[in-house]
């Protein structure tokens, strides 16, 4: 697996990761294009995946299917421009726990 990091987003998002130095970015306006934008990246191997919470929510059910329990690639959740969404799970908490096995407590 390479070592590099892509990001799904809106339009907004994918500029600023792209002026941070991310080379691979996806503008996604439809759930279909997350998905096939997900499997693009997981195919070229791409280590972490920066995606925005929206975007991530409206595709769950196909990134755990994808995703799995596998460690890589890392998917990370961001806000988008709007802001956080609210959400009865923390997916950071729930990486943390597929990584290293343990569930982190406050």
């Amino acid at each position: 697996m390479e070592s590099s990091v892509a990001v799904i987003g809106d339009i907004d998002t994918v500029t600023g990761f792209k002026l941070g130095g991310v080379k691979k970015g996806y503008e996604v306006k439809d759930d279909k294009d997350a998905e096939n934008a997900l499997d693009e990246l997981i195919d070229k191997k791409v280590s972490v995946i920066i995606i925005t919470e929206k975007v991530a929510d409206n595709i769950r059910e196909y990134i755990n299917k994808r995703i799995g329990s596998d460690v890589l690639p890392m998917i990370i959740e961001i806000p988008d421009k709007s802001g956080s969404s609210d959400r009865g799970s923390d997916p950071m908490g729930e990486l943390i726990k597929r990584v290293i096995g343990v569930e982190m407590v406050k």
